[in-house]
């Protein structure tokens, strides 16, 4: 494909419980990420004014078990304090979103669960070029507040996220029905 700066290597699950193969791309390019729109910075947040959502209880069951969560809700400094062992990170979809990514991805060893908003400079840097695969979700979640399902979806399509060999086998290992991405060249600034 002349001008496409990736090269990615699609595995559609539907459900049938079969696993696709595993190919794994090299990542470690290290670099700062500054602070930019967020995943949804050409949107504005119409449902409420809380960054305070929680994972669907299936998505957790279907990848855990987590030792660590910096985001769990009540927590403070998941930025700046230790992670420990296999991370599951939701993190706030604001202007920070390329931070939590990157120490995600300097950490090595988790998912992230994010918007699929391929577009954004978050993704681009902290996805595209530094993650292990990337697994994007059929339908729109729905997520929780307060330990309620909310009334409607969380308005744009979402992504599971693996940096690490554990992160990327549990994608594949989890039925959970998407797309798995696992190969994928990024062009160099």
């Amino acid at each position: 494909m002349t001008g496409c700066p990736f090269h990615v290597l699609m595995l559609y699950r539907d459900g049938d419980g079969g696993m696709p193969g595993v190919t794994m791309q090299a990542s470690g390019e290290k670099r700062a990420v500054k602070r930019g729109l967020g995943m949804s910075g050409h949107q504005h947040q119409v449902r409420g004014h809380s960054q305070e959502w929680h994972t669907p209880p299936e998505i957790l069951a279907a990848l855990g078990p987590f030792d660590d969560d910096p985001c769990l809700p009540g927590t403070t400094n998941g930025l700046t304090r230790s992670w420990k062992g296999f991370v599951w990170l939701n993190p706030p979809y604001d202007r920070d979103l390329g931070l939590w990514l990157d120490r995600l991805a300097d950490h090595g060893n988790g998912i992230a669960l994010i918007f699929a908003r391929t577009e954004t400079q978050a993704f681009y840097n902290c996805v595209w070029r530094r993650a292990d695969a990337v697994l994007f979700l059929h339908g729109r979640l729905t997520f929780y507040q307060n330990g309620v399902r909310a009334k409607a979806n969380a308005g744009a399509p979402s992504c599971l996220v693996a940096y690490g060999l554990t992160a990327v086998v549990r994608l594949a290992r989890s039925q959970l029905k998407g797309a798995l991405v696992t190969k994928w060249k990024a062009e160099k600034p």
